[in-house]
């Protein structure tokens, strides 16, 4: 079984990007803190890449941002490569499968560019009629 669950804060605003056949994938780094402190009294956090594909990856650029608290759950994938000068370095990435947003509204909606704006939504009865007030009882509804 390959599973894992992560909670942290994001190091830097998610990064969108599209693959040649248009393919949305999103990758970043979440800071988790460690269950213990080190010997000088100190937390210590892990800092773990992570990659979120397809549509899930365009909503979650669209509602975090760095700073941002998270849970996510999925799968790690290692694999290697040989940098510049030859030397073979290892990766491991998580895969996210699924995603919860951790902040409360007031924190989620902070400034963020990549956020669409959102507008104000008329204040008006959207059941009105010509601007007046429709007369409706609580009897007059079937549940």
């Amino acid at each position: 079984m390959n599973r894992i669950n992560l909670v942290g804060r994001l190091t830097a605003d998610p990064e969108l990007k599209y693959t040649a056949s248009g393919i949305a994938v999103l990758s970043g780094t979440i800071a988790v803190k460690r269950q213990f402190k080190n010997a000088q009294g100190e937390t210590v956090s892990d800092f773990i890449r992570y990659r979120i594909w397809r549509k899930s990856a365009e909503i979650f650029a669209n509602y975090t941002h760095k700073g941002s608290q998270v849970a996510l759950g999925g799968s790690l994938e290692t694999g290697s490569y040989d940098d510049k000068n030859g030397n073979k370095v290892y990766t491991a990435d998580v895969v996210v499968e699924q995603f919860d947003f951790l902040d409360s509204k007031s924190e989620s909606t902070q400034t963020n560019a990549q956020r669409p704006k959102t507008t104000k939504q008329a204040t008006t009865d959207p059941f009105a009629n010509n601007g007046q007030q429709v007369d409706i009882t609580d009897d007059d509804l079937p549940f």
